[in-house]
């Protein structure tokens, strides 16, 4: 009897097996056949009743029915699976492909590009220097003592002791004048970083474009007009311009400079804070003790020096109100440009 029913329930499965062709008639199959309470899970209940001598032949058979039922089962669902990876899968490359999205030049680079070239056309060589930086070239060789009040205009990313994010571009001076032989004349753009609070106004990382000159008889009167000349040739020559007494520990005597808004011309509005004017950079005759520190004799030697920074320019010149929209990677913003 026993032998009979084992004998149906193949010819059931062989039937039933090659006709299924989705996941769900494959579930049923499992539920009928192979699950707790399936068809050849009551055959081990029936082995109960057969003779004990009967037992060993019987079980072999349902064991076989068994691992055989699962093996095929297996095998089905992976064909199912593969069917439906390849479905999922199929690709028309008959229709056009999908255009990725393209931006532009970025604002920041337009404007250091533009600046290297004017630079460059003035006689100016271009160098590079390091985003992290020692504490001596950073402050000390730059004549920053070490509590000195100067300091706390720039707001310092400490990487560990005495080693810090660069808080301005000038440290490559002294890495050029050190390095280099006199005269010297380069620009030095580059990113820097200052722990601010970030705002529409400020960022903790920006850009710097630092200029230096050193020869024998460099005079202030060279550096005016170094001046001068690069923001008629950037700003336009119809731009008015003066100079400031200021304060940078580097340079001696130092000097801010300020052109007339070209957004409104000189006439007075938000940006220039109704003045009419914009600072563009600082400037100075490099400091006697920085030729000192780099091993040059200031009773020989003189220079001076610059510094200006980019992204507050890029702001005015493109009509940006808030500086961090440079820094989204956002493909709509660069495509304006």
């Amino acid at each position: 009897m026993l032998d009979q029913t084992i004998k149906e329930i193949r010819s059931e499965i062989d039937a039933l097996l090659p006709t299924i062709t989705t996941n769900d008639q494959l579930e049923q199959f499992r539920i009928t056949y192979l699950s707790r309470s399936g068809r050849i899970a009551s055959l081990y209940e029936s082995l109960k009743s057969v003779p004990k001598e009967q037992k060993p032949q019987f079980g072999q058979l349902i064991n076989a029915i068994k691992q055989e039922t699962e093996s095929r089962f297996e095998s089905v669902k992976t064909t199912l699976q593969s069917s439906t990876t390849r479905q999922a899968s199929d690709v028309d490359l008959t229709l056009p492909g999908r255009m990725l999205p393209k931006g532009t030049r970025h604002p920041i680079t337009r404007t250091m590009e533009e600046m290297k070239n004017i630079f460059v056309s003035m006689g100016f060589g271009i160098v590079y220097g390091p985003e992290i930086e020692d504490e001596y070239h950073n402050f000390e060789a730059l004549n920053f003592a070490k509590n000195h009040p100067a300091r706390d205009m720039q707001d310092t990313f400490f990487v560990k002791e005495d080693v810090v994010l660069r808080t301005h571009t000038t440290p490559v001076q002294i890495r050029v004048m050190k390095n280099r032989p006199l005269p010297l004349r380069v620009i030095m753009p580059g990113r820097v970083y200052r722990n601010e609070a970030v705002s529409a106004r400020s960022n903790y990382f920006f850009h710097q474009v630092d200029g230096l000159y050193v020869d024998t008889n460099v005079s202030f009167a060279d550096l005016k007009g170094t001046l001068v000349t690069f923001a008629k040739n950037f700003y336009g020559n119809d731009i008015k311009y003066r100079f400031r007494p200021s304060y940078f520990p580097f340079t001696e005597p130092s000097l801010e400079m300020d052109i007339t808004c070209f957004l409104c011309k000189g006439k007075g509005c938000r940006i220039c804070k109704h003045t009419g004017w914009l600072e563009v950079l600082g400037a100075g005759m490099v400091h006697p003790n920085v030729l000192r520190n780099c091993g040059h004799d200031p009773e020989k030697y003189s220079g001076y020096a610059f510094g200006m920074g980019v992204d507050r320019i890029s702001l005015l010149r493109y009509g940006i109100d808030d500086i961090r929209i440079f820094f989204e990677n956002d493909v709509r913003f660069l495509n304006q440009f």
